[in-house]
């Protein structure tokens, strides 16, 4: 089982910014940026395993603020699979600006990612100061876990009733709002962010393959925005020397495990469905509320 070597007191003051992450050894801050960057691009729920995996390990919460900043990784792993992608799309919507062409398909799917990005954005500076407190209701394992079955049977609906007919070339201005609102509620810890998005976007008709690309360029506002914030968020806190520097361990290591779950995901739902994804949100929900339950974790 994984330990700490640094020994200081829990964070206790709920009014208090959560900086438990900086007494975890450098073996512990490896291991759950593995498990950040794999589970921050898959429909299962970054924030939630970094909240359960630790519990598990008899590690402390390392917070909301470290989970958020942590989500830098996935962005630089987002931006070296589809550099190309971006580059390109965001070529054809910049010449479609200098040509008044604004029913080009590129700037309206550009425009459709940025409007897309401000319910995330409205929510998330709203819940900031609750997420990222100590003791944080909304982290809770029992809300996790709650949230987890209901996203697992959303994802189930998604898959069987959605079309499945729409690639990326059909996309619109919609898809962006409508996946958009989706996204904001991957501010509930549990709920993913990858998640909601994806079955938003199966719910919308898309391929399982672009839904989920649709998910990855949708993310890269709301993460640059989100990791920007609580990266300033934790100097203002007072974070140390010792503790940016086991953030960035954490970042590389999640780093080169985001660009691997990317690689893996996209694979994966050329060939099958998300049914796998579907039984193992309601298996995890339900193991964390029975856990809750017999008193073998603490909420």
């Amino acid at each position: 089982m994984l330990h700490s070597f640094w020994i200081a007191a829990a964070c206790t003051d709920n009014n208090a910014v959560n900086l438990d992450f900086v007494n975890l050894d450098w073996l512990s801050i490896i291991f759950l940026g593995v498990v950040q960057g794999i589970t921050e691009l898959l429909p299962i729920s970054s924030t939630a395993h970094l909240r359960v995996v630790p519990s598990l390990l008899r590690l402390p919460d390392p917070g909301s603020a470290f989970s958020a900043a942590m989500q830098l990784a996935s962005l630089t792993a987002v931006l070296v699979y589809f550099w190309q992608d971006i580059v390109r799309l965001l070529g054809s919507s910049f010449r479609a600006v200098i040509k008044r062409d604004y029913s080009s398909r590129s700037f309206r799917l550009v425009l459709g990612l940025i409007v897309g990005t401000i319910p995330i954005s409205l929510a998330g500076l709203l819940l900031k100061k609750t997420l990222d407190s100590c003791n944080s209701p909304l982290r809770s394992l029992v809300v996790i876990g709650v949230a987890s079955i209901v996203m697992s049977l959303l994802l189930a609906g998604a898959e069987k009733w959605g079309k499945r007919q729409r690639n990326f070339r059909k996309l619109t201005l919609l898809d962006g709002v409508l996946v958009g609102i989706a996204q904001a509620f991957a501010l509930v810890p549990g709920v993913s962010r990858s998640g909601s998005t994806i079955t938003a976007s199966l719910l919308l008709g898309m391929e399982r393959e672009t839904a989920a690309k649709f998910s990855f360029l949708l993310g890269l506002p709301a993460i640059i925005l989100a990791g920007v914030l609580e990266i300033a968020t934790l100097f203002k806190a007072g974070l140390d020397l010792h503790g940016w520097g086991i953030l960035l361990l954490g970042l590389t290591s999640a780093s080169i495990s985001a660009f691997l779950a990317i690689f893996g995901l996209l694979r994966y739902l050329e060939k099958h469905s998300t049914w796998f994804f579907v039984w193992y949100r309601l298996l995890f929900g339900l193991m964390l509320l029975s856990f809750v339950a017999l008193g073998w974790l603490n909420n």
